[in-house]
C-alpha cells in the first residue's frame, strides 16, 4: 500500500444524551480504508435504566441508511454504554478493544451496561497497546477517560487523523490537555481529531471556550 491514498470518514449520529443542562451528540465514525470499512464505536442499543438520568433520544442506524452488511471491522475506543450498545448487531465480525478496557467492562461494577458489551456472539480482539489494524491505520492506548481508552490513527502520508472517542468530551480538553491520553494525541501532530460528542472535528489552534462536560 502506498502512501497517499483516501481513506474517507463518515460520520452518523446515533443518539444525544442531556449532560449538565446540555444535549450532547453520540457519534459514530465509518473509516473506508481500501481494504476495509472500519466502524469506530457502535453508539446506544436502546433505552436503558443505567442510562435513564441522560435522557438519551435514539436515532437508529437502521433508519440512517446504514450499511450493516458493508463493515467488516469494529473497534471499541472503550466500552461505556454509549459506546457499545450495538456491538450485537456486528456479532461474529472482529471487534478490536484494549484488554484492559475489556477486563475493566467485564469485571467492575456499574461501569457500563454488561450485557451490551457481553451480547451472544461478539467476537473481541484484546489488544495490547498499539496495534497495527490495516496499512496505515494504528490503534494507539490513550488514557484517562477510560484506564482501557485507545484512538484510532489514520497515516496516509499527511499529518494524521484520528479517531479520538472520548479521549475528549469537548474540544477544550483538547485546547489545555491535563490526561495521558490527550497529551498523547496531540503529540501526533494530528491533522483532525474527531470525537464522540462533537459534531464536526477538533483542528489544532481553533480554540474553543465553551463549557466543559464530564460524562
Amino acid at each position: 500500500m502506498k502512501s497517499g491514498f483516501s481513506v474517507p470518514i463518515k460520520r452518523y449520529t446515533v443518539a444525544d444524551l442531556l449532560v449538565d443542562g446540555h444535549r450532547i451528540p453520540v457519534n459514530v465514525h465509518v473509516i473506508a480504508h481500501p481494504d476495509a470499512n472500519i466502524l469506530v464505536d457502535t453508539g446506544i442499543r436502546e433505552l436503558h435504566p443505567a442510562a435513564a438520568d441522560m435522557e438519551p433520544r435514539l436515532y437508529p442506524l437502521s433508519e440512517l441508511n446504514f450499511d450493516f452488511a458493508g463493515i467488516d471491522i469494529v473497534v471499541n475506543t472503550h466500552l461505556h454504554f454509549d459506546h457499545c450498545g450495538n456491538n450485537h448487531r456486528f456479532a461474529g465480525r472482529p471487534i478490536y478493544v484494549q484488554q484492559r478496557e475489556l477486563d475493566d467492562a467485564l469485571n467492575t461494577d456499574d461501569y457500563t451496561i454488561r450485557e451490551w458489551v457481553d451480547s451472544p456472539g461478539v467476537k473481541y480482539v484484546p489488544v495490547n497497546g498499539e496495534h497495527l489494524l490495516l496499512p496505515g491505520i494504528r490503534l494507539v492506548p490513550a488514557p484517562g477517560h477510560s484506564d482501557g481508552m485507545q484512538v484510532v490513527v489514520i497515516e496516509t502520508g499527511g499529518r494524521p487523523i484520528v479517531i479520538g472517542g472520548d479521549v475528549a468530551v469537548w474540544f477544550g480538553e483538547l485546547d489545555e490537555p491535563t490526561s495521558e491520553g490527550q497529551f498523547r494525541v496531540l503529540s501526533l501532530n494530528p491533522e483532525a481529531v474527531w470525537l464522540t460528542h462533537v459534531d464536526e472535528p477538533w483542528r489544532p489552534g481553533n480554540l474553543t471556550k465553551s463549557p466543559s462536560s464530564s460524562m
